[in-house]
Order: C-alpha cells, then structure tokens, then sequence
C-alpha cells in the first residue's frame, strides 16, 4: 500500500500568502489598464474596477497620436540601450578587483571603503549639476547616463558573488596561462549569468523610471526621456506646447484614463522583458562546477 500523503500545512500557508501577494501586485495594475479603456465618465463616476467601462481606445488613440510621445520614448530606449551595457561593463570590471582578498590586492579595504561611502553621501545636487555643466553634458543622452554608470550597489551584489564562485576554477584558469582579462570573461561572467541578468534588470528599471535628471538636465522638451514627458503632463498639467487642437482632444478625456494610459504604457516595457531575465533568476548555478 501507498503511504498517505500529509498534509503540509506550511505548504499550504506558504502558497497562500504567495497568491495573496500576487494579487496586491497584479490588481492595482489590472485596474489601471481597466480604466485606461473606460470612457471619460465611468472613470470619473467611479464606475470602473477590474473591467473597462464604455470600452474605448480614446486615451491611447491621444497618447500615441502625439510626436513627442514617441520622441521621448526613442530618448528612453536610447537610454536603456547605452546605460545598462555601460552599468553591467564597469560594473564586472570594479566588482571583480575588489573580489579578491587583501594579499591579492593592496589597499582592496580603502578601495572598497570609497566605493561604499557613495551610496550613503553625495556631493549634493548643485554641485552634481554644475559639474556635468561644466563638462558640457548638459542637454545630451550622455547627462543620463554617466551621472551613474557604476552603480555601487550592483557592484557590491556582484562582487559578493564572485567570491562564490570556486578558486579551483581561477586558479586552473591562471596554472593555464590565461590573465585576469580572460579570466573574468571566459569564467565569470559566464557562470554569472543569473546575477548579471538580475543587475541588468536593475539598470533598465532604473534607466526606465528615471524622471528627475530629465527635467533637470535637458533644456529642450524633445530631449526628455518618457518619464519626464509623462511628468510634465499628468503631474505639472504642462500644456503649453500643445496645438488648439490636441488641447480640444484632450478635453474629451479624462484626467484618470489620461494617466492610467499614460502609467501602462510607460510601465510595458518592462513588462514585456522581465520574461526574458526571469529565466536567469536560479541559485546554485555553480553547483557541481568543480568536481571533487
């Protein structure tokens, strides 16, 4: 005979809590896609709740009907493609150094100790300004992407796991003549490709969602990152730029559908490549790289 199977209640209480935190997650989002197709007066009535009202594509037809919609959606997928390769490059070559230990590498401590104190003090937001105006930045892709091309949080979750990854594995690597160059791209990077997927994620959301050094740093609106230009419409209600005739569209939308349309669009593009990292998110890829 089988033997029964128990009951696992923290099996159950685990899967519980799981499904209720999904669905904290998953419904605001379904709302706001819901009234994002509603009609101006079901969303200002309060009518709608997980299902569009009056069914119509009349905030999207006005969001994507406008060039500078599109504009800063280039500058942000410019962003994305210059800024995270940067973040995840800088950051291999800074976390790997500061991975060894101190008799491998001298004053690895006051190194380390320089990079952290940046992620509890800054210089302040003037002098941050006034230094990328002096350089000429201003204005330019490359003002949203220096600024932090090393992320020292990143670089501190990258450099704890290299030193996971056995030294059985470095040290066949060095007996074979290879140096630290090949070294870290023919070893670590490819067995860190769960955490690299993960960092790389970090820096798109980041780049992503950023809006406050586009406001401040591009003069010109046609040089904001769509955050920014989603900021000065929904929030500021900027509409000085806009032609009498989208000022007469918009008045036939709502304030509400306007910016649920306006936070799904800005937010799918994430959604659409969490997919494609969330593969990479396993633990114990080095498991079983050395044999004993």
């Amino acid at each position: 005979m089988r033997p029964k199977k128990r009951f696992d209640g923290i099996a159950v209480l685990n899967a519980t809590v799981l499904i209720l935190v999904s669905l904290l997650c998953i419904l605001p989002l379904i709302h706001i896609i819901a009234v994002s197709f509603s009609s101006s007066a079901a969303a200002s009535a309060g009518y709608v709740r997980l299902w569009p009202v009056d069914f119509t594509f009349a905030s999207y037809m006005y969001t994507m009907s406008r060039t500078e919609f599109w504009q800063s959606m280039l500058v942000s997928l410019t962003r994305i493609g210059i800024g995270t390769p940067l973040n995840l490059l800088l950051t291999i070559l800074v976390a790997y150094p500061l991975s060894k230990e101190s008799h491998a590498l001298r004053f690895r401590s006051v190194y380390a100790w320089a990079f952290f104190v940046t992620m509890l003090f800054n210089g302040g937001l003037i002098p941050w300004y006034t230094t990328l105006k002096e350089y000429g930045l201003l204005d330019s892709i490359w003002a949203l992407v220096l600024p932090g091309a090393v992320p020292v949080f990143s670089v501190v979750l990258l450099l704890n796991f290299f030193r996971e990854i056995p030294k059985e594995l470095e040290e066949a690597a060095l007996i074979d003549g290879a140096g630290h160059f090949r070294t870290v791209w023919s070893i670590f990077v490819p067995i860190s490709k769960p955490a690299l997927a993960t960092l790389a994620l970090f820096s798109m959301v980041e780049h992503w969602n950023s809006w406050f050094d586009g406001l401040l740093l591009m003069g010109n609106p046609a040089n904001y990152p769509l955050q920014s230009y989603i900021q000065t419409i929904v929030i500021q209600q900027n509409l000085s730029n806009m032609s009498r005739d989208a000022m007469l569209d918009l008045a036939l939308i709502s304030d509400r559908t306007l910016k649920s349309s306006q936070i799904f669009l800005g937010s799918l593009p994430i959604i659409l490549a969490y997919p494609f990292l969330q593969k990479y998110f396993v633990k114990g890829i080095v498991l079983g790289s050395v044999k004993g």
